[in-house]
């Protein structure tokens, strides 16, 4: 098992999560983070700290397309350590449903 992110973190990117991961795992795009699966230990103290909820175990169903995503792109966005401000309008983007379809962004974002 491992945790992944999911939509609901794109244009939200929420980075509490980033604060309390012990392995680094968290990797940032333009507009939201992404897990690497290989290397999260699967402690699951990321997952109440995101309050947009986007963070789900892969154990969930339907999740088999979010663990690519989150695979594909921790290869190539930068890590991502140390937490930075939410986009002033992420509480607008908060459960907002097609997200993915329309706003995802395959670019890098920053980094640490």
């Amino acid at each position: 098992m491992t945790y992944v992110v999911t939509d609901n973190c794109i244009k939200c990117k929420y980075m509490d999560c980033v604060e309390v991961c012990p392995v680094d795992c968290f990797y940032e795009g333009e507009n939201m983070l992404v897990i690497h699966p290989d290397e999260c230990i699967d402690c699951g103290v990321c997952e109440p700290e995101c309050p947009a909820e986007a963070i789900k175990p892969d154990t969930e169903p339907s999740l088999e397309t979010w663990l690519k995503v989150n695979a594909d792109y921790a290869r190539s966005w930068p890590n991502i350590t140390q937490k930075k401000d939410a986009p002033s309008d992420a509480k607008d983007w908060d459960g907002v449903s097609g997200k993915f379809e329309a706003h995802f962004s395959a670019s890098p974002g920053a980094g640490d």
